[in-house]
């Protein structure tokens, strides 16, 4: 079997460690994600599901455990690499779209691809077919505001395919929206993923969209446990 796109182990989180307000958030959490798989992410709000996504997706540290991406383990890796690694293989989403409101839809996609280094008109090309492939891109050359909820978040999640990464994280992607515009971009975001073949970590609340993965796994008193 090859190794797994992410693989967290002993993962280990403490706020405040050694004053009376300390609080254990992560205490020892096991996790692997296959290529392709999909895994939602199920706990209450305050359980640690946004911490444990930040430190998979490098965008903070964990007290103990390891961290390893794509096969790579990041523990003692410098802080240049982490970036890299996390700029060319993790996506995010959050239940906000983060858009960035003076640029267009097509702009906001080709953005992380030219930071990344790809030419103006492969990024182009790039991000006009992922926005067809969500079906927004008749909108691609409107900014945030002109958008609906659910379009503005089909966005986001093109933005997050844009350098092409082999693990997306998000973090409640349809928290914000209605039931049947929640359900038209969990779609829309499934297929993105089984297009492309990556892997996936989708923290909700929604059961009946946890559901619709490939796995679940729940965040209890600081571990993940099978559902």
């Amino acid at each position: 079997m090859s190794d797994p796109v992410l693989r967290l182990s002993g993962i280990e989180k403490r706020y405040n460690p050694g004053k009376p307000n300390e609080v254990a958030v992560l205490r020892g959490a096991d996790l692997e994600v296959a290529r392709g798989e999909v895994v939602a992410l199920v706990a209450p709000s305050g359980a640690g599901k946004s911490t444990l996504l930040h430190i998979a997706g490098l965008l903070d540290t964990a007290d103990a455990g390891e961290v390893a991406i794509a096969g790579e383990a990041l523990s003692g890796k410098s802080d240049r690499r982490r970036t890299i690694l996390r700029r060319q293989e993790v996506g995010f989403v959050y239940q906000f779209h983060h858009l960035l409101p003076e640029f267009t839809a097509l702009e906001n996609i080709v953005l992380p691809q030219r930071a990344n280094g790809v030419a103006p008109k492969e990024a182009d090309e790039r991000a006009r077919a992922l926005l067809r492939s969500v079906g927004v891109e008749a909108r691609a050359e409107h900014r945030p505001a002109a958008l609906s909820g659910g379009e503005q978040q089909r966005v986001a999640f093109c933005r997050a395919m844009a350098n092409a990464p082999k693990l997306l994280l998000a973090d409640e992607p349809t928290g914000n929206l209605d039931p049947g515009t929640s359900d038209t971009v969990f779609e829309a975001l499934m297929r993105l993923v089984h297009e492309t073949g990556l892997s996936a970590v989708i923290a909700t609340h929604n059961l009946e969209l946890a559901g619709r993965m490939d796995r679940q796994v729940r965040l209890e008193e600081g571990r993940l446990v099978a559902v």
